[in-house]
């Protein structure tokens, strides 16, 4: 069970960091976006570790709610 939140956490943590750089780079141009791979490094390792703090987080309240 405790893998099922984990998935859920890290899948739901990634679109939630999908949303959060649809939000930061809603002004940058599409050339920008595609040519820069700094950009790519900064905020696609932002990206991921949005996902794996959510993914820990969904982990940490399964022990505390359900592992009493």
């Amino acid at each position: 069970m405790i893998y099922l939140f984990g998935t859920l956490g890290f899948i739901a943590g990634f679109f939630l960091g999908q949303l959060l750089l649809l939000r930061i780079l809603r002004n940058v141009p599409k050339d920008e976006l595609m040519l820069n791979k700094s950009l790519h490094w900064k905020y696609g390792v932002l990206n991921w570790a949005v996902a794996l703090i959510t993914a820990a987080s969904a982990v940490y309240l399964y022990k505390y709610f359900f592992l009493l």
